[in-house]
């Protein structure tokens, strides 16, 4: 049995995308399974079988193999002119239908028809993906208008998230991209968008500051605590009344 075989069974079988060191570990484990078997029927009084010569070869597996595999087998299914590749997502390996196959895979799923995003949104979901973890505020500064719409819109979609609250007065949040924009504009990362190390040290536009409230007045405080707390004096005519 041959390890490419095997990795296209576990990848066929998947239904989530596998890193090469998840599959060189799911091949390490069968190995350790059948060995532990094996060591109990010993055990046992029981006469098992040797195991078989390509198995105990592939106790120690490493990861460079199976991404030897993988490559192996995409060279098949190019040279065979097969329907579907292998494609590294930020999660790891994946069976994936080819693009020129698409128009015909749509037909599964009359109902969900690919929405085109407008240009204000593509700009918007750019701006995050190339300068992520970013907050509305940056985002606005460069675009020069304001982004509220935009931002509700890419996380409706799922194409963006809350990464968290930026080290900034007001603790503003920070948007980043998710799996699903790595899935929809089918890359690894964000180094392989288009010149990613050029656009990432461009200087942004400083997103204006928001002043602090003034601090009220003391005339103010002094009659709002006469107000909130009045005299003893006032108190005891009252309990009088």
């Amino acid at each position: 049995m041959q390890l490419t075989a095997i990795v296209e069974a576990l990848l066929i079988a998947s239904q989530n995308p596998l890193s090469v060191e998840e599959i060189a570990k799911l091949v390490r484990a069968r190995v350790a399974e059948a060995e532990d078997l094996r060591a109990r029927e010993l055990e046992e009084g029981k006469t098992p079988a040797d195991l078989p010569g390509w198995l105990t070869a592939l106790a120690a597996t490493p990861a460079e193999n199976i991404l030897t595999a993988i490559q192996h087998l995409n060279h098949s299914y190019e040279e065979a002119g097969r329907a579907f590749t292998i494609l590294e997502r930020p999660k790891g390996w994946k069976l994936y239908t080819r693009v020129e196959y698409g128009e015909f895979v749509r037909q599964l799923f009359p109902g969900r028809k690919p929405e085109r995003m407008s240009g204000p949104a593509m700009e918007t979901l750019a701006i995050i993906a190339y300068r992520q973890p970013i907050t509305k505020a940056a985002i606005e500064a460069v675009r020069g208008v304001s982004c509220d719409g935009m931002i509700q819109k890419l996380l409706d979609r799922d194409l963006i998230r809350i990464g968290g609250r930026a080290e900034l007065p007001g603790r503003p949040l920070l948007y980043e991209t998710t799996d699903l924009f790595f899935e929809h504009f089918g890359i690894r990362s964000i180094d392989d968008l288009p010149n990613a190390s050029e656009l990432r040290k461009v200087k942004l536009p400083e997103a204006p500051t928001i002043p602090a409230p003034p601090a009220a007045e003391p005339e103010q405080q002094l009659a709002f605590s006469a107000i909130a707390a009045p005299s003893a004096a006032t108190a005891d005519e009252e309990n009088a009344g």
